[in-house]
């Protein structure tokens, strides 16, 4: 797991630039979608999680454990989450991708269970419920908070897209309110990669914050529209990649598989970051 310390937003652009790759790999365990010759049970999935997290690491920043299927194994699913975690190299962000969003003392127990017990550098939360939902979390100055503002799936057009009585947008005036609460170098949003067209917005409300990004592979987001209107100076882009570098394959080549789609990700990236001079 990754130490952040102050100057946090630069120390994460200089692992970008170093690996020359802003990619953040989705680890989303499901037993039936593992590769032929792996068991289809926790042992298989905690074998299989980390032959992959050894395998792409040099390609990525961040690694992102969708809680929600570690939780689905029961009581040893806690333990298997713990386990992948530790096995997650010091030079990659770990995103623990809980989607959170209660309030007050529920809320700090989330923040105690995600950073001080599982030892995640970041959260993934649901403002729905305000601001107050996010400040046990913002409450530890060394992680990342990330909030949720406009996401990639097509319900998102359900509430997030909402035009409200004074003329804004729910997912502006959202995104307007959690800035208030914190700084770019403990706050990231959430802006999936399907909604390419809103990141020239998104840059006016926050230039300055890094954005998760999902929505690339199965939901066909494009990189290049993506860092057109989302880079800054730091990049600010985690883009983030789940079922397509984690199922690149069902066989029993699943290790090069991945390795080869993480690594056309990372090269892609690298021309990118070239082009808006970014890096050398």
């Amino acid at each position: 797991m990754s130490s952040v310390s102050p100057g946090r937003r630069e120390r994460l652009f200089d692992q970008i630039v170093r690996k020359q790759s802003f990619l953040c790999v989705g680890l989303d365990p499901d037993p039936e979608k593992l590769p032929e010759g792996i068991s289809r049970d926790i042992e298989g999935v905690h074998e299989f999680l980390r032959a992959i997290i050894e395998a792409v690491s040099p390609y990525c920043v961040a690694f992102k454990p969708n809680f929600a299927f570690f939780e689905s194994f029961g009581p040893e699913g806690g333990a298997l989450l713990k386990s992948v975690i530790e096995a997650i190299p010091d030079d990659c962000l770990v995103i623990g991708d809980a989607k959170r969003g209660d309030i007050g003392n529920t809320a700090a127990a989330y923040a105690r269970a995600v950073f001080d017990q599982y030892g995640c550098d970041a959260i993934t939360v649901s403002p729905y419920m305000g601001v107050e939902s996010l400040t046990p979390f913002m409450a530890y100055p060394d992680k990342w908070t990330i909030a949720l503002a406009l996401t990639s799936n097509p319900g998102s057009q359900d509430f997030q897209r909402l035009v409200l009585r004074d003329g804004g947008v729910l997912w502006e005036e959202v995104m307007k309110a959690c800035m208030k609460a914190s700084d770019p170098d403990h706050l990231m949003f959430v802006v999936g990669a399907t909604h390419p067209h809103d990141f020239k917005r998104v840059r006016e409300i926050a230039p300055d914050h890094f954005l998760l990004v999902p929505g690339f592979g199965a939901q066909k987001g494009s990189l290049d529209e993506v860092a057109q209107q989302g880079f800054n100076r730091c990049c600010g882009i985690l883009a983030n990649v789940s079922r397509g570098i984690l199922y690149a394959s069902d066989m029993t080549d699943y290790l090069e598989a991945s390795t080869q789609v993480a690594r056309t990700y990372q090269r892609q990236m690298a021309d990118l970051l070239m082009a808006y001079e970014l890096i050398p």
